[in-house]
C-alpha cells in the first residue's frame, strides 16, 4: 500500500530523485509523505501530512531557510495510514533517540506493543501511534557496529510482514533494505542504486532490478549490492530486466491513469494473447503453466483464490473451466481460504489470481495450498512479484503498468488468460477439435470487439450523464454476466463513492426489491446470450418498482427497448466474450459518472492500488 524510495549516488539530485520516485507511487493511496537524507554527519528530515506537492513545497520552504542538502544518500515514503492517524508525527521517515538512524517501513508489525513496552522500558521514548517506529528504536538498541547486523537481528523478534528501508550516520556509504511478506525492489544502476517498494519509481532511471525474496537483506551502496538471509547467510539473486519503458507508466495525454489504461485494452489482450494460441492443435499454449498433457489430465478440481476485482475475474474463469473443460472448479475468496482449513485434493490445482502479485491475503492462500500438497500457479500482471517466483509456474499477463487504483485492463486480460487456460484443459478432454477452433477465432477477435466499445464512449458518456444524481445503484446479471455485475459496481463504488451493489437477477425478489424506487437505477446486463430471457422479466420487475433501468444489450437486438430507459449497445459475441466486453462498457460508464461527480479517479480515497496487508 505505501510507497518506499531509497536512493545511494552522486549521479543526480538525490532528494529531487526521492520526490519523483514518489510522485511515480502516488497511485498506490497514501495520505502523508516524508524524506530523510544524511548530510554533514546528521540526518535531515521533512514530513508532510496530504500530497507529495505538499512535502516538495515544504522542502524548497526549508531550502529558503537552510541550504539546500548536500547528499547522496536518502529515503522516502508516502503512508496510508493504518496504526495512527495521518498526522505529522506518524509520518515516515522514523528516526531514533539519537539521531543516529532513519527508517521508512510498509507493513504490519504485529507484536509492536509488546515491543515497545520493552523498548520504553530501556528508555526509548516514542513519538508516534505507529508500529513502524518501534523498529528503529530496536535497530538502534541492538546496533554494535555492523547495521546489517543489527536490521537481521531486529527481524527476527518481529511477527508480522515488512518492506523497510533504513540509513545510518554509522553507515553513509550504504543503505539497508529487508522484505518479508511486503515487496523491496534495488535498481542496479553505474555507481548509483535505487530501492523502491514498487519498480514504477525506479523505472525512469534503470531497467536492471533485483526482487528480494522473503527474509532477504541487502546492503546497498552505489558501487554494488550485497544480499543475506535473515540468519547471516549470504544469498544470490538474480538481475532482471524490466520489459517496459517509464513512458508506459505516464499518462500520455490522456486526463486520467484510469482512462488511458481502458483505451489501452485491445493492444494489452492481443499482448496477452500473442503466442499463446496454437490453431493447428486447435488449443492454448500456456508454457509459463509446465503441464505436460498427462499432468493436465490428473487436475481432477481446481481451487481460485483471488481478491477483489481479480476474483471477479476468477469467477468468470469457474464458467469457463466447468463448461468446457468439465473440471470442478470453486473460487475462494483468498483471505478465508487458509483460515477455513480448506480440503485439498492430490489432484487439486489452485490457481492465484493478482494484478500486483503481491497481494497479502493471495500469497497467504498460495503458501496454504503449496503447505496442503496442493499443485499451484499463477496468473500475475508483474514480472518477478513474489506470488508468481512463489508458485513457479504460471502466466504473465503482458498487460504494462496499470497505475489507475481501479483495475481495467488487468481484469479484461486476466478474463481473456482464464479462458486460453480453459481452452487448454477442454482440449485435453473433450472439446472437439472443431470447437477449439472456433473459440480461438474469438478469443482473436476480442481486441476488434473491445475497440467498438472504445468506439462508443461518447455515448456512455451521455448516459452517465443522466443519472449523475443517483447515490445508490444496483448491477443485476446472470451466468456469465453475473461476475460482470459484481465487477460494474465495485468499479462505481472504487471511483464515485456511491452505494452500489452487484446482485444475481435472481436475487432481486429476495430481498434488495425492496430498495427499488425512483432514484434507484439498476443496470441489467441483458446481452443477447443464454439467460437473456430471464433477465429481461427482472428489468420488468424493477421497472415497475419504478427504477429507471439502464441495460447492455447486443446491437440489433429491439426486445430490449422497450424494458430499459437507456441502453449501451455492445457488439454481438458468444457467452465466453460477452463478460469482457460488458465491463469494458461498465468501465467507461464509472469513469464519466466519477468524473460528472468531481471525483478522485485514479487516486480514490482509502484505497491502494497494491493490498499487502490482510
Amino acid at each position: 500500500m505505501c510507497g518506499i524510495v531509497g536512493y545511494i549516488g552522486k549521479k543526480r539530485d538525490n532528494v529531487e530523485t526521492l520526490i519523483d520516485g514518489l510522485k511515480r507511487l502516488e497511485y498506490r493511496g497514501y495520505d502523508s509523505a516524508g524524506i530523510a537524507v544524511i548530510e554533514n554527519g546528521g540526518i535531515r528530515s521533512i514530513k508532510s501530512t496530504g500530497k507529495v506537492a505538499e512535502l516538495q513545497q515544504k522542502i524548497l520552504a526549508d531550502w529558503n531557510h537552510h541550504n539546500k542538502p548536500d547528499t547522496s544518500i536518502g529515503i522516502a515514503h508516502t503512508r496510508w495510514a493504518t496504526h495512527g492517524a495521518p498526522t505529522h508525527d506518524n509520518a515516515h521517515p522514523h528516526i531514533d533517540d539519537t539521531g543516529r538512524f532513519a527508517l521508512v517501513h510498509n507493513g504490519i508489525i504485529e507484536n509492536y506493543a509488546a515491543l515497545k513496552k520493552q523498548l520504553q522500558l530501556k528508555g526509548h521514548v516514542f513519538k508516534s501511534e505507529t508500529d513502524s517506529e518501534v523498529l528503529v528504536h530496536l535497530i538502534a538498541e541492538l546496533f554494535d557496529g555492523d547495521l546489517m547486523q543489527a536490521v537481521a537481528a531486529s527481524l527476527k523478534q518481529l511477527e508480522g510482514t515488512f518492506g523497510i528501508t533504513v540509513i545510518s550516520l554509522d553507515s553513509p556509504d550504504s543503505l539497508v533494505v529487508a522484505r518479508r511478506g511486503s515487496p523491496i525492489v534495488i535498481g542496479v544502476g553505474d555507481e548509483e542504486s535505487i530501492v523502491a517498494s514498487d519498480v514504477s519509481a525506479l523505472i525512469a532511471y534503470t531497467k536492471r532490478v533485483i526482487y528480494l525474496d522473503d527474509d532477504d537483506i541487502a546492503l546497498v551502496s552505489a558501487e554494488g549490492i550485497e544480499i543475506r538471509n535473515i540468519d547471516n547467510v549470504p544469498v544470490s539473486r538474480e538481475i532482471a530486466k524490466v520489459d517496459w519503458s517509464s513512458d508506459a507508466a505516464e499518462k500520455g495525454g490522456y486526463e486520467h491513469f484510469m482512462l488511458k489504461e481502458m483505451y489501452e485494452q485491445p493492444e494489452a489482450i492481443s499482448n496477452a494473447t500473442r503466442g499463446r494460441l496454437d490453431r493447428k492443435m486447435a488449443t492454448g499454449m500456456m508454457n509459463g503453466l509446465g503441464f505436460s498433457p498427462k499432468n493436465l489430465a490428473e487436475i481432477n478440481r481446481i481451487v481460485i483464490a483471488a481478491c477483489g476485482t481479480s476474483m471477479h475475474a476468477g469467477m468468470v474463469g469457474e464458467y469457463y473451466f466447468e463448461d468446457l473443460a468439465s473440471i470442478p472448479t470453486e473460487i475462494e475468496q483468498a483471505a478465508e481460504f487458509r483460515y477455513r482449513n480448506p480440503i485439498i485434493e492430490p489432484n487439486s490445482l489452485l490457481l492465484a489470481i493478482s494484478q500486483s502479485g503481491e497481494t497479502a491475503d493471495t500469497l497467504a492462500a498460495v503458501r496454504e495450498a503449496i503447505n496442503k500438497g496442493a499443485t499451484v500457479a499463477s496468473i500475475c500482471n508483474v514480472v518477478g512479484s513474489t506470488i508468481a517466483r512463489e508458485t513457479g509456474r504460471g502466466v504473465y499477463l503482458h498487460a504494462g503498468p496499470e497505475i489507475g487504483v481501479a483495475s481495467t485492463k488487468a481484469f479484461t486480460c486476466q478474463v481473456t488468460v482464464l479462458l486460453m487456460i480453459a481452452l487448454k484443459f477442454g482440449r485435453n478432454r473433450r472439446l472437439a477439435t472443431e470447437e477449439g477452433v472456433r473459440l480461438i477465432d474469438e478469443i482473436e477477435n476480442i481486441p476488434a470487439l473491445v475497440t467498438e466499445v472504445l468506439n462508443d464512449a461518447a455515448k456512455i458518456e451521455e448516459i452517465a450523464r443522466k443519472y449523475v444524481y443517483a447515490e445508490d445503484m444496483f448491477f443485476i446479471g446472470r451466468g456469465y454476466l453475473y461476475p460482470a455485475a459484481l465487477e460494474g459496481a465495485l468499479k462505481i463504488k472504487e471511483i464515485s463513492y456511491i452505494h452500489a451493489e452487484g446482485y444475481h437477477a435472481a436475487e432481486l425478489k429476495h430481498g434488495p426489491i425492496a430498495l427499488l424506487e425512483e432514484k434507484v437505477p439498476v443496470v441489467a446486463l441483458a446481452n443477447d446470450i443464454p439467460g437473456k430471457d430471464k433477465i429481461i422479466g427482472n428489468m420488468q420487475e424493477c421497472k415497475a418498482r419504478k427504477s429507471p433501468v439502464i441495460a447492455t444489450a447486443t446491437v440489433g437486438d429491439d426486445s430490449i427497448r422497450e424494458h430499459a430507459d437507456d441502453i449501451i449497445w455492445l457488439p454481438e459475441c458468444s457467452k465466453y466474450v460477452a463478460p469482457i466486453i460488458s465491463v469494458v462498457a461498465l468501465q467507461f460508464f464509472s469513469y464519466y459518472f466519477a468524473k460528472l461527480r468531481g471525483c478522485s479517479i485514479d487516486q480514490p480515497r482509502n484505497l491502494a492500488k497494491s493490498v499487502t496487508v490482510e
